[in-house]
């Protein structure tokens, strides 16, 4: 099973979701659970996949400009319209509720301001882009061996099926998050370069840190 193809793109993405599912249920809180998440997930990416990870961008300096975009579609709603995300179709049963701000101990706990800051534009990018560009639209075109569709390899059905899961991945901000699936993807599409998603995706969360940081808006975080 660790030997199929499939696992260096998926099991990153797998073990990031277990954690997001059990940290609830630990005895202790995020500022012990984030660390523990990202070096045990940085050590399965790096056992698993770290000869697909590459920071090498065909296109890096529109690939960073793509990033930047797309960190202004996430934020500008909220800007444009600030009671925009409480319509219930963005916070409901189904997507979840907002949480919008984080306790005080938090904010100045150095360990998990360091850790959550590096999950988010630096293991993130590299999990999510493995599993929603390297292999699902593959293998949406090709489940027998989706080593057979290149990378960037396009069908209608994977192009939106992909974008809209990656959408449902974020809950109330589903909507952004659909429009950031539509762009890697058709960034990926576009170059054919794994790495080029993945500097496009670490350049949109890292400005996103930047500004939940500086700004305080820690409703993107939590």
């Amino acid at each position: 099973m660790w030997k199929h193809p499939a696992v260096p793109y998926v099991a990153p993405f797998v073990a990031f979701l277990c954690f997001l599912a059990v940290e609830k249920y630990l005895p202790f809180g995020p500022e012990i659970a984030y660390p523990l998440r990202f070096v045990a997930v940085a050590a399965i990416l790096g056992w698993f996949s770290r000869k697909l990870v590459s920071w090498r961008a065909s296109r890096p300096l529109a690939s960073i400009l793509l990033g930047a975009a797309v960190f202004v579609i996430w934020i500008g709603p909220d800007l444009l319209w600030p009671h925009y995300r409480e319509h219930w179709i963005f916070q409901n049963a189904v997507t979840g509720k907002i949480r919008m701000d984080a306790p005080a101990e938090l904010k100045t706990n150095l360990v998990f301001l360091v850790f959550r800051s590096l999950g988010c534009f630096a293991l993130v990018p590299m999990v999510e882009e493995l599993f929603w560009r390297g292999w699902l639209p593959r293998w949406l075109i090709d489940p027998d061996d989706f080593r057979r569709a290149p990378l960037g390899a396009y069908t209608v059905s994977s192009f939106w099926i992909g974008s809209i899961l990656f959408a449902s991945e974020h809950g109330p901000y589903w909507d952004v998050g659909l429009a950031a699936g539509l762009l890697y993807n058709w960034w990926m599409i576009r170059t054919r370069n794994l790495a080029d998603c993945i500097v496009a995706h670490a350049v949109t969360n890292a400005l996103l840190t930047a500004y939940i940081l500086g700004a305080d808006q820690w409703r993107y975080w939590l």
